[in-house]
């Protein structure tokens, strides 16, 4: 029993990680209230008072007094922020200014009405949404609502009042309050104050005491309001014992499911299935069915506004798509581990509901199983047959020119028929019969079920009147024909209904193909894509040919939105747009047009959201008036998602590389260090022991010794410091070439006189073809390379083995070739030498590893090669072609003068 008792590891980390996201952002308080009047900004100024006593930094964001001079009272003494003034249709309008209180960056801020609509050409379309950015800069806010601006008791509301709510705000605001405290007031003493004065001007009083204000109406309000912070209350007693993991009841597993259309009591579904699961403590989907008929735009219009409520409550909202309604919903519900089905009444008509083949609500209840499913009612405004409805009316499948066309073809078949039985005898009504049917099913085949229905009849009744004996009456004589004729009726409906049913699934079916394909197309084109460019360049070709949108993506730079949209766009940004796009990327909100965050702009933004970050924002500028429909915004989100994956992925990979670039660079630079400080040291100490014994040395081939070891030293460090600054000027690609015309045998005999050294170790063999062209190189470089060949000969061959430096020409190149007789190389090393600070393992201690990688490089820049091979005899060999190109001008007069 008592593992029963334990908290859900779930719920558990929700309400850790829900406390950890409430240090990071300020604290929000709101004053509830029942009804205006209750005290709600009066009480909230006393308390900023009392803080700003005790050392708080407070301002005034802004607060309504409505003239009322004990309210006014309360602001002397406290800061406030002065409102920002925009004038629209001849009005001057005060709001909030935003921007001067996030500047002001106060411990707390003072909003009043949470629940006001700001005018036009503010940033928001409502002030919660100007606290919630307060919020997110860290500034805590203190804030006043009354309960019936809440969306899911509006409905509530107005069934007790019987006003309608204009200005509503989500309950998840609700959820981000840190505090209520519950203003209270009873009725008498409000409609007391009301009658004082103290609530409206004198011409308002009367009416709002026979309206809203009614003993009744406050009562029930004043219900509401203590349900919902009862409510409150218990919900964060819940968080709190699941932190500290106390022994309790927990949240119930249940899932909720509300069926989405486009009619206006969608509304009510809503708010009534967030109450639902708030209560319950449970998540819950919205879900509309997509059946691929065409709607008109109002009903889109509609439609997307209930999706635009559910998800501002909290709901997670899906589209699928289906033809049957039924099926969709409990395939998803199965899918998702659904307990509670919310659907609507239905309001069809009894003939409606037989011509459907029985209510939605029949069918899903029929096929629920184990699912509960709550069938929820309309008021009665609603639900009056003659009521005007103000959503969109019942979708024609078909227009009117399809139903004339399909009359038409009827009209037309019937003639032909007619001319056919009057000139051929033969030919009986029922063959006439089975051609009216042919062209029926054509009718539901390429036009529609409407049209098909509307033969279907046409064709009947004609096919009696014209052709069933006696003809041109609508008398049917014999009984068989009786039968013939309702027969033919009933085949005609059922097999055009089937017929264009067929139709209409397989117009889904190419619905869904076609999305599929969409997506796939979007995800194996960015897959492929092979940077950063391609990725953006396939994603933004992809939106504007599905959705006939232009489109801007803006990526950050250096930890801001660069200055232009990406090269790729096919849009350009002005300065007003640029703001919006700046917003979105701080902020990681959608805003623009169509959405309550600067909604006057020409353009919509998404952020380009992912798990840990935003990796950029994404504008699109609509080429029609009309928005995108529900189904049409799923399937761009569900892009917009892809594509910020990728471009996630492309950073993740840069980083990688960059990162592996800096292990590679600290690896490397650990390595020089090293062999630099043993290189430096040797010449060095011998430098000093030289200098060191020269001035103690008294005989003159002492002193000849010790200044040939100081010499040697001091080349030595020279090859070295020359070696880092090649290596330097290499790898920065500003190394610079000055190419002459050379003798290979003059830099040959240059390079062994620099390092004769190696001479008196070991014996060199020079040979050089007769008659080598002239090549065009950097003497200075040439030379080094041959040292530094030379020098890795003497270093790994035996004390006395010669060394042998050949030069001959080997199909148009220069070949120089320098042998040892050493060891060898391993064979798999023979390309690994060449790597910075590489070592063959059990080699004497000493040098860089640089000599053999700078020379490549230099050879290289020249346009040749540099190889290493094993001597058949012993030893290695390395050899360095460079290639002649052409031959050297003539040499004048003046010169050998």
């Amino acid at each position: 029993m008592l593992d029963d008792q334990r908290p859900d590891p779930d719920a558990l980390l929700a309400a850790i990680q829900k406390a950890e996201e409430a240090k990071a952002r300020g604290r929000l308080k709101v004053f509830l209230g029942m009804a205006a009047g209750v005290g709600k900004t009066y009480a909230m100024l006393e308390a900023a008072r009392q803080r700003k006593a005790e050392g708080v930094d407070v301002v005034i964001g802004i607060v309504e007094t409505h003239r009322r001079a004990e309210t006014e009272a309360l602001i002397a003494g406290l800061d406030v922020v002065p409102r920002r003034r925009i004038e629209y249709r001849g009005a001057v309008l005060e709001e909030m200014d935003i921007d001067a209180v996030l500047a002001r960056k106060p411990q707390l801020a003072l909003v009043d009405e949470l629940a006001h609509s700001n005018a036009p050409e503010s940033r928001h379309g409502k002030r919660y949404l100007d606290v919630i950015e307060l919020l997110e800069a860290g500034i805590d806010v203190w804030t006043t609502v009354n309960v019936q601006h809440f969306e899911s008791r509006a409905d509530t509301v107005e069934q007790i009042t019987g006003i309608r709510v204009q200005e509503t705000l989500p309950d998840s605001v609700l959820d981000l309050a840190n505090e209520i405290e519950l203003i209270d007031l009873s009725p008498d003493d409000l409609r007391k104050r009301l009658a004082e004065g103290k609530v409206y001007t004198a011409e308002r009083i009367e009416t709002a005491a026979k309206n809203f204000f009614r003993v009744g109406n406050l009562t029930a309000l004043r219900e509401m309001a203590l349900r919902l912070t009862a409510e409150r209350v218990d919900h964060q007693l819940q968080d709190y014992m699941t932190i500290k993991q106390i022994a309790g009841p927990w949240k119930s597993g249940e899932h909720l499911m509300v069926a989405v259309s486009s009619s206006p009591f969608s509304e009510k579904l809503i708010r009534w299935t967030r109450r639902m699961a708030y209560n319950l403590e449970a998540s819950w989907l919205a879900v509309y069915v997509e059946t691929g008929a065409t709607t008109a735009q109002q009903a889109q219009d509609q439609l997307a506004r209930n999706l635009s409520l559910a998800r501002s409550l909290g709901a997670e909202v899906i589209t699928v798509t289906g033809h049957e309604v039924s099926e969709a919903l409990l395939r998803l519900a199965y899918q998702r581990n659904v307990t509670q089905i919310v659907i609507g009444k239905p309001q069809h008509t009894a003939l409606q509901t037989l011509l459907r083949g029985g209510s939605l609500v029949d069918r899903v209840i029929r096929a629920s199983g184990e699912i509960d499913v709550y069938v929820v009612t309309g008021d009665e405004q609603q639900s009056r047959p003659d009521r005007r409805f103000l959503g969109p009316k019942p979708r024609l499948h078909s227009s009117l020119g399809d139903y004339l066309l399909a009359i038409a073809i009827v009209i037309a078949v019937t003639a032909v028929d007619l001319l056919l039985t009057t000139s051929q005898p033969w030919l009986g009504y029922q063959a006439v019969g089975l051609t009216e049917l042919l062209a029926v099913l054509l009718i539901a085949v390429y036009i529609g079920r409407g049209p098909a229905l509307a033969a279907a009849t046409l064709s009947a009744v004609s096919w009696n009147f014209l052709f069933i004996e006696p003809r041109w009456t609508f008398i049917i004589s014999q009984a068989q024909d009786v039968i013939l004729f309702f027969l033919y009726f009933i085949i005609a409906i059922f097999a055009g209904n089937l017929t264009a049913r067929l139709r209409a699934q397989e117009q889904l079916a190419r619905y869904t193909a076609d999305r599929t394909l969409a997506l796939y197309t979007l995800a194996h084109e960015t897959a492929t894509a092979v940077n950063m460019d391609d990725v953006l360049r396939t994603a933004v070709e992809q939106i504007r040919r599905i959705f006939q949108v232009d489109v801007a993506v803006i990526l950050p730079s250096s930890g801001r939105l660069s200055d232009d949209a990406h090269p790729c766009s096919t849009m350009a940004l002005d300065d007003k747009e640029r703001s919006v796009a700046l917003w979105v990327l701080e902020h990681g909100k959608p805003a623009g047009r169509y959405t309550d965050t600067l909604p006057l702009s020409a353009s919509q933004f998404f952020p380009l959201l992912t798990p840990n970050r935003t990796v950029g924002v994404m504008g699109i500028r609509y080429r029609r008036e009309e928005r995108l429909t529900a189904d049409e915004m799923a399937l761009l989100e569900t892009f917009i998602n892809q594509i910020a994956l990728v471009i996630e992925r492309e950073m993740l990979d840069e980083a990688a590389q960059q990162s592996a670039m800096m292990r590679e660079s600290e690896r490397l630079y650990t390595t020089l260090l090293n062999s630099i400080s043993h290189e430096l040291r040797t010449p060095i100490a011998a430098i000093k022991g030289a200098a060191s014994s020269l001035t103690s040395a008294t005989s003159e081939p002492d002193r000849r010794t010790l200044v040939r070891d100081i010499h040697s030293a001091t080349d030595r460090l020279n090859r070295l410091v020359e070696n880092l600054l090649d290596m330097s000027r290499l790898e920065s690609g500003r190394l610079q070439i000055k190419r002459d015309w050379c003798d290979i045998g003059e830099i040959i005999g240059v390079a062994v006189k620099n390092f004769d050294a190696c001479a008196e170790t070991h014996p060199i063999d020079i040979q050089i073809q007769p008659d080598l062209p002239l090549i065009q190189v950097d003497f200075v470089l040439i030379e080094q390379i041959v040292v530094n060949l030379l020098e890795n000969a003497c270093s790994y061959s035996p004390a006395e083995r010669p060394i042998r430096i050949r030069a001959e020409l080997d199909n148009g190149s220069v070949v120089i070739a320098v042998e040892d007789s050493g060891s060898g190389i391993p064979a798999d090393k023979l390309e690994a030498i060449f790597e910075k600070f590489y070592r063959v393992p059990g080699t004497p201690t000493g040098g860089t590893g640089l000599g053999l990688s700078i020379s490549r490089g230099l050879v290289e820049a020249h346009g040749g090669t540099l190889t290493a091979a094993n001597r058949p005899e012993g030893g290695a060999r390395f050899q360095v072609r460079l290639p002649v190109q052409g031959s050297p001008p003539p040499v004048k007069e003046a010169e050998l003068g």
